[in-house]
């Protein structure tokens, strides 16, 4: 028989988690479970974790990362463009909301991700541009970009 968080029940209308996670109160290390795979995460030792495994925010840009990557690769193998390769490398960090040109809040603190893509192959400039333009367009941007609901039940 199953159990409650691995299948669908009629009675509440609640689906199957997309992802597990379950950890220990004596310590940061956690096992994450995604369908059939299985990973872990922690927190560094700088912050009271044994640095066993990537942090939650090592995974939010790995999210970022990997699906950068995916859709710029996908859009070039459907146009048939020479690209050979996809490096995608991203920062995280912390900044005061006044020193955000860009940025609509002016008060407190942002989070930033900054992203380099390098792009690998006999691409012509228009080639290069037009992938850089589609690498902002993948779904995981698009989420942390938009106005998101989490709603936390017990």
């Amino acid at each position: 028989m199953n159990t409650s968080t691995e299948v669908t029940t009629e009675q509440n209308n609640i689906k199957t988690a997309d992802v597990v996670v379950r950890g220990s109160v004596r310590e940061f290390l956690q096992d994450v479970v995604s369908g059939k795979h299985h990973l872990r995460a922690d927190e560094p030792a700088t912050a009271g974790g044994s640095d066993a495994a990537p942090g939650p925010y090592d995974y939010l840009l790995i999210a970022l990362g990997v699906c950068t990557s995916m859709t710029v690769g996908l859009y070039a193998r459907r146009k048939q463009w020479p690209l050979e390769n996809i490096t995608v490398s991203l920062w995280h960090s912390r900044i005061h909301a006044k020193d955000c040109e860009e940025c609509e809040t002016k008060e407190g603190m942002l989070d930033r991700i900054d992203t380099e893509i390098e792009l690998t192959g006999s691409l012509t400039p228009e080639q290069h541009a037009k992938l850089t333009e589609i690498a902002a367009k993948c779904p995981v941007h698009r989420t942390l970009k938009s106005e998101i609901s989490i709603r936390l039940r017990t």
